[in-house]
């Protein structure tokens, strides 16, 4: 009778790198190279009981979505799009929209999404020339939004 073979263990699963992602907004998809500040905060309250209680009880308070920056290599076709969305905030009439942030794996699969909701531009920044540096264009576009939700 033959020995059976034991089992071989599983590989371990591979973290996903945080280097590949890319951002969808009304069909159109922009790959950035930063991406930063997308969190969610939730405060507290301290609260002391009367009576004489000794302890401070902590009740969970609001939630804060600080904004999020994306920074991109300049490209005409995506920039014409981003610039006419901060235009429309720069008139007092944001247009709000539901973008995404999508986490690749190292073969540009989706493995991750976060799905932002009623979002507009609050802030832009023009590239840094230098006419002797040897660096690609990148502009950056801070958004604010209401609510956030992750996808897997």
């Amino acid at each position: 009778m033959a020995t059976p073979t034991p089992p071989t263990p599983a590989a371990p699963p591979e973290p996903i790198r945080g280097y590949n992602f890319k951002l969808e907004v009304d069909g159109y998809t922009g790959y950035f190279h930063r991406c930063h500040g997308l969190k969610i905060e939730i405060g507290h309250i301290d609260w002391r009981e009367g009576g004489g209680g000794k302890h401070v009880r902590r009740l969970a308070g609001p939630v804060e979505l600080p904004e999020v920056t994306l920074c991109y290599g300049l490209i005409v076709n995506l920039q014409a799009a981003l610039w006419a969305w901060v235009e429309s905030a720069m008139a007092g009439a944001p247009v709000r929209k539901n973008p995404s942030i999508l986490m690749l794996d190292h073969q540009g699969t989706e493995v991750m999404r976060y799905n932002l909701f009623d979002a507009f531009p609050v802030g832009w920044a023009a590239p840094d020339w230098d006419a002797l540096g040897k660096t690609v264009a990148v502009e950056s576009l801070t958004l604010v939004f209401e609510r956030i939700e992750r996808s897997v």
